[in-house]
């Protein structure tokens, strides 16, 4: 293998060719402006090239500095990638657990403290987000997913399906509740990406266009719900527990499939894994609590009277 120059000086370089100054460059490094100075002498002397033309105490990058920069500066940053992805790598007493965020706000994080206690030897990583993640990449050993499955480069298996079910707080509107479905379309709604239609058609009501405060999260609206704002339509997995406790009561039996499943995923070198095993099984028994639980909420698609 050729010679490699130096790291430091390798970045000093990069920092004065992409800032075009000595002084900024030292600031952003925290270094001398010496320092930053002797560093590219140090590389044109190894190189035997000039990389930068010099009027006084002015450097300016020539044709060959901005060449050389643009590859190390490409260098660097795979540097920069290889170490995040490495460090980033979970340990052997770490399990790393992906989620979308709602599912993990309100079904996963209250039911957490009865694995951890189950695990005390393990070092639970949560990590929520909207994007499907790159497990591999971001040393995540398992996750949470909602969709149809069939994603590419992970193993997987459904969990579970959701429902939809009308909620509001047991204060909303003074406490008189909407009972029947016309009055609960007719109330004012939280509106999210949950689309009406089916519960509508299920109630025996024309999908109309429907009125109120639109949100794209679906914990803000849970908010609002909670805060007697309005009615919300929600996946009965993010309610339950609010419902158990009262902050929300469900205004009707009519309740219809959500069109997305939850599924467990996992990239290759999670499979066997004792951690993983752990969490899947753990997992799976309190997802059959919960199903054994719920059953009384959606048993019914009638409204209540």
């Amino acid at each position: 293998m050729q010679r490699i120059p130096p790291l430091p000086a390798l970045r000093a370089f990069e920092a004065v060719a992409r800032l075009g100054s000595v002084v900024k460059a030292a600031s952003e490094l925290n270094l001398t402006h010496s320092a930053i100075s002797h560093q590219l002498r140090a590389l044109e002397d190894m190189l035997g090239l000039r990389l930068f033309d010099r009027q006084g105490k002015r450097l300016s990058v020539n044709e060959s500095g901005r060449v050389y920069a643009m590859q190390v500066r490409h260098a660097l940053s795979d540097l920069s990638r290889a170490t995040g992805t490495v460090v980033a790598r979970p340990r052997e007493d770490e399990l790393v657990i992906g989620t979308i965020p709602s599912f993990g706000a309100h079904w996963l994080v209250p039911r957490l403290p009865h694995f951890t206690s189950a695990y005390p030897e393990l070092k639970i990583s949560l990590r929520a987000g909207l994007q499907v993640a790159d497990l591999e990449a971001e040393g995540i050993d398992v996750a949470i997913r909602m969709g149809h499955g069939g994603w590419d480069r992970v193993q997987q298996r459904e969990l579970f399906a959701d429902r939809l079910v009308a909620v509001a707080a047991p204060h909303f509107n003074g406490g008189r509740l909407p009972r029947t479905p016309a009055e609960v379309v007719a109330a004012p709604l939280l509106l999210s990406i949950e689309n009406w239609r089916p519960w509508q058609e299920a109630a025996g009501l024309p999908a109309n266009a429907l009125h109120g405060i639109h949100f794209n999260d679906s914990n803000l609206v849970l908010e609002a719900a909670r805060r007697g704002q309005g009615v919300a339509l929600s996946r009965l997995s993010l309610v339950h527990g609010a419902l158990l406790d009262g902050q929300l009561v469900q205004l009707t039996r009519i309740s219809v499939p959500y069109p997305n499943a939850y599924w467990l995923v996992w990239p290759a070198r999670s499979a066997g894994r004792a951690r993983v095993e752990h969490f899947g099984q753990w997992l799976d028994a309190e997802i059959a609590a919960y199903l054994a639980n719920v059953s009384g909420f959606d048993a019914e698609d009638t409204p209540f009277e």
